[in-house]
């Protein structure tokens, strides 16, 4: 093996370290999110998105960026959360074309209720990766 062939392997490496860590927090997320307040964490992040905006709306393909979806995945789960009352969609007065997409005062309440249950589970996954050594270096680079 090269040195070429060992930086490609460190940063592979790093990358896979980086995929368990953000596996384990997500299950955690999605454990208590969904069991707590019937939030996935994919429905959370959109809201929390929409949430910090103001007015709290965004362009279909802002939100599509946000939450690290595609397009189609994206109007599937807006769909969802309208069906839900928790966003709505409107066209943008200056672009016809154009859709935005709006929390509701259902979801910016639902947000409300699922942002301490998110903030816990996101401290207690930090906690129990740090005790795995292999995913420590990573928590400790986070701001804390």
């Amino acid at each position: 093996m090269g040195i070429a062939d060992d930086a490609v392997e460190v940063r592979a490496h790093g990358w896979r370290t980086l995929a368990a860590l953000h596996g384990y927090i997500e299950a955690e997320l999605e454990r208590d999110l969904t069991r707590d307040v019937q939030l996935s964490v994919v429905e959370y992040t959109v809201l929390d998105a929409l949430a910090r905006q103001d007015g709290w709306h965004m362009r279909m393909q802002q939100l599509a960026r946000a939450s690290a979806l595609s397009p189609s995945a994206t109007t599937r789960l807006v769909n969802r959360l309208e069906e839900r009352g928790l966003l709505t969609r409107i066209l943008c007065a200056d672009d016809r074309r154009g859709i935005y997409t709006e929390l509701t005062a259902s979801g910016h309440r639902l947000l409300d209720t699922a942002r301490p249950v998110h903030d816990a589970a996101l401290t207690r996954a930090l906690d129990g990766a740090k005790a795995i050594p292999e995913l420590s270096p990573l928590v400790d680079a986070l701001p804390s």
